[in-house]
């Protein structure tokens, strides 16, 4: 039978439109660790799309939450390169400007900080500077941000630790089979 998301010890969330060019990266990331990498039982990596708030709030409510969520999205911030990817501590951020450094985090960010401080779970938010976001519907990601999928996938493995099992990769297909 399978385990329910909430009682998952490590959740891995991609955060984004991929119908609006770089805002798609962290549903990218998604894909690709689907694909690349081998998750324990332990661990769901979920293409969150726009829907993060929903999913957050459901765990603040429940009585059983993971051990370890894991954020992935794309940014825009002064003073990063594109394709650049970075923790972002959510400490550090004003609450004036949650709302000016991405499109999902306010209040996401609000909602990470309450599951952390009142249920200790340990929270990471991991993120790619973008090059750009279109202002009208655009599918496909930048150069810069395709080539940070597959180190942000590694990083994710990191950071979800003893909870992603092997946390190796999948064995490549043999093209002849």
């Amino acid at each position: 039978m399978e385990q329910p998301l909430y009682q998952k010890e490590c959740l891995i969330f991609g955060c984004g439109n991929p119908l609006f060019g770089d805002d798609g990266f962290g549903p990218a990331v998604i894909a690709h660790l689907e694909k690349a990498h081998l998750l324990s039982e332990r661990v769901a990596a979920v293409d969150a799309g726009t829907s993060i708030r929903d999913i957050l709030f459901d765990i603040l409510l429940s009585p059983v939450k993971p051990r370890r969520i894991i954020v992935v999205d794309a940014v825009d911030l002064p003073g990063r390169q594109p394709g650049e990817i970075f923790e972002i501590d959510m400490d550090q951020i004003a609450p004036a400007k949650a709302a000016d450094f991405s499109l999902h985090q306010f209040p996401t960010t609000t909602l990470l900080k309450e599951i952390r401080d009142q249920s200790a779970v340990e929270v990471r938010v991991l993120v790619a500077q973008i090059a750009e976001v279109p202002a009208a519907v655009r599918p496909g990601l930048s150069a810069a941000l395709q080539g940070a999928i597959a180190p942000m996938g590694s990083l994710i493995m990191a950071a979800a630790g003893s909870f992603s099992g092997s946390g190796g990769r999948k064995p490549a297909e043999d093209p002849e089979n």
